[in-house]
């Protein structure tokens, strides 16, 4: 599919603002275990593996581009296991959106190995979404 840079950059737009939204702390990406679910908004079942934390901002938007701030990294992971996906929570702890994680190039988040340990520092070096062709 491909979009016009406007429509990218609205679209990107939306999503930066839901993961903005609120007020009580800063938005967080989870990592998990197991595989992601079908549909947002159901109980969680996987196991959380680590949560990462978000600028209050988030990021920047640019040409159809969301390009994370520093992502600060959870510096004792919560359990062992591997990554199976990820869920960002706004900053009143609302789920804003889900990302496919892998460890060879084709998840939204891609790292070199998906394997966690529990008590073991856990990061993300950097994390751009393309929005429709950018």
């Amino acid at each position: 599919m491909k979009l016009l840079a406007a429509d990218r950059s609205t679209m990107a737009t939306t999503i930066l603002n839901r993961l903005a939204g609120g007020t009580a702390s800063a938005p967080v990406i989870e990592l998990y275990s197991g595989t992601q679910p079908a549909a947002m908004g159901n109980s969680i079942t996987d196991t959380k593996l680590a949560t990462l934390t978000l600028t209050n901002t988030v990021g920047t938007v640019a040409n159809g581009v969301l390009t994370f701030d520093t992502i600060t990294d959870d510096s004792s992971a919560d359990a062992t296991g591997d990554i199976g996906w990820a869920r960002a929570l706004d900053r009143d702890g609302n789920e804003a959106c889900y990302f496919t994680v892998a460890a060879n190039g084709t998840g939204d988040i891609n790292f070199g190995n998906i394997s966690v340990t529990a008590g073991q520092p856990v990061g993300i070096s950097s994390l751009t979404v393309n929005i429709g062709g950018a």
